[in-house]
């Protein structure tokens, strides 16, 4: 089933109609500014590298800093829902969020900058890692609830290629300044509304969950794990010393954490979470297709800007067909597909185009037209997302306990997060190494090309692989027949 009973049975007492809705649009909208921050802030790198001195290499910690915080606070922020209450989190991780913000656009040098994007991804943790949770105690009947996630799918999918348009806009029409700026209204009136539209839930407590020793293990892991991935990995190539030893002290910390996890009287994250195959699965294709979508939605832009010539704002443009397509069957259809054929055969399908979206891609060349090369890409990226997306989000939450909802809205964001910036890292290095090995025998754009081919080519095999597992670790339980009931109650009478 997409949401069960017994699931919800202990949930808060759900809001009224209107207010359910209106709090649901509420949490979009700090999803949306979270979301937005990432490619809106990669739009105007260029423009921060000159005003403030950045070179090549220290430019990459604009973004990493805040990929650090942001990837590695997920996981505990998620509890910190549970344990404190949900709305609680979101509302300071809003208030975090914005006064970091404002702090980015006042950035006068290097060093404020990058510590303030910093503590803008610890707040962009606090608010996105509890609204999953939040939205599914919200709507427990599950046709309202298939069409609630599929507003909040669309707007945390395809809140990045809307980025790229607004930082287009802003950074050319006045300055990269007011891409952190324009946050503020959005954080304050945000914060406003959750307080007044969003029941506030009880947590359970810190007495059920304290938990210090492995929230110290968990959140080291995943920001060195992060770190690893962004910085060394990238750079200095996956082989390298540097990146071979953090890697070992990040899979050391993973593994304390679980030997904490298995042994303390209130571990932060329950280890009996991930006896559900469909909450295992849904973690592990939201991964795999992170890997495969945000990497192909980087190197995409540079095949549009290097190769066939788009500014920031055409680039921007170029995407919005998969921002549109995505959204109406999110918010349209999504629901409607779930409920007439249930969560997991939506999810394949969607993932399917995905694939054949990004094959196609592997063929656009060098002279490319945008609507023979391009549009019918996003065109599928956008239709795979649309249909994929809202399902995966049901299936991760449909076998949580309601006290566990936080947690496990962290964990799908927290391997989102790892899985974008892990196939970002990958799709990168690989392009790079490819271009560098045809560059002597091909002009320079034609062996971009090549690079960016390959790149394409990894990251469709990357979501096929993801399709494999939603076939077959999340393929749904057979329905009991009414010979099998009558046995099991024999056996129990026996």
């Amino acid at each position: 089933m997409y949401a069960t009973t017994d699931t919800l049975a202990t949930a808060p007492a759900a809001q009224g109609g209107r207010s359910r809705w209106l709090a649901l649009y509420t949490l979009c909208a700090g999803m949306l500014m979270i979301v937005l921050d990432v490619t809106v802030v990669n739009v105007a790198l260029p423009a921060i590298q000159d005003d403030l001195g950045f070179t090549s290499s220290s430019l990459a910690w604009v973004v990493n800093a805040y990929l650090i915080a942001f990837g590695g606070l997920l996981l505990l922020a998620g509890r910190l829902g549970d344990l404190l209450g949900r709305r609680n989190v979101f509302v300071a991780g809003l208030v975090v969020f914005t006064a970091a913000s404002v702090l980015c656009g006042l950035a006068g040098s290097q060093e404020v900058l990058v510590i303030a994007r910093f503590i803008q991804g610890v707040g962009g943790a606090l608010t996105s890692a509890v609204i999953l949770g939040m939205i599914v105690t919200l709507f427990p009947e599950p046709r309202e609830q298939a069409k609630a996630i599929g507003v909040y799918a669309f707007v945390a999918s395809a809140g990045g290629s809307i980025g790229l348009l607004a930082g287009g806009v802003l950074t050319q029409a006045i300055n990269w300044h007011w891409i952190f700026f324009v946050n503020l209204p959005i954080g304050v009136l945000t914060a406003v509304v959750a307080v007044k539209v969003i029941d506030k839930d009880k947590g359970l407590g810190l007495g059920r969950g304290t938990d210090v020793p492995g929230a110290v293990l968990i959140t080291a892991a995943l920001m060195v794990g992060v770190y690893t991935i962004v910085k060394p990995a990238a750079e200095l190539g996956w082989t390298a010393g540097q990146t071979v030893v953090l890697a070992g002290v990040t899979l050391v910390l993973l593994a304390g954490f679980i030997v904490r996890e298995a042994t303390a009287a209130n571990p932060l994250v329950p280890l009996r979470i991930f006896r559900s195959r469909t909450l295992s699965g849904a973690n592990l294709v939201q991964a795999l297709s992170a890997s495969g979508m945000f990497g192909i939605f980087f190197l995409g832009s540079l095949y549009l800007q290097r190769v066939l010539g788009y500014d920031a704002l055409e680039i921007g443009l170029a995407f919005l067909p998969t921002t549109v397509v995505m959204g109406l069957l999110s918010v349209r259809y999504s629901e409607k597909l779930v409920m007439r054929f249930g969560p997991h055969r939506p999810l394949i399908v969607g993932l399917s185009l995905i694939v054949v979206g990004l094959a196609l891609f592997t063929q656009a060349p060098v002279g490319g037209n945008y609507f023979v090369h391009v549009l019918p890409v996003l065109a599928l990226l956008g239709l795979g997302g649309g249909v994929c997306f809202p399902a995966l989000m049901g299936l991760s939450m449909s076998d949580v306990k309601p006290e566990d909802a936080g947690l496990a809205s962290g964990l799908i964001g927290t391997m989102g997060q790892v899985g974008a910036a892990l196939g970002l890292a990958v799709l990168a290095t690989l392009s790079a190494t490819r271009t560098a090995s045809v560059a002597d025998t091909k002009p320079a754009l034609e062996a971009l090309t090549d690079g960016y081919h390959l790149s394409f080519a990894i990251a469709a095999v990357i979501v096929a692989a993801a399709v494999a597992i939603a076939v077959t670790v999340m393929r749904p339980a057979k329905p009991a027949t009414a010979a099998t009931e009558t046995e099991e109650l024999a056996c129990e009478a026996a």
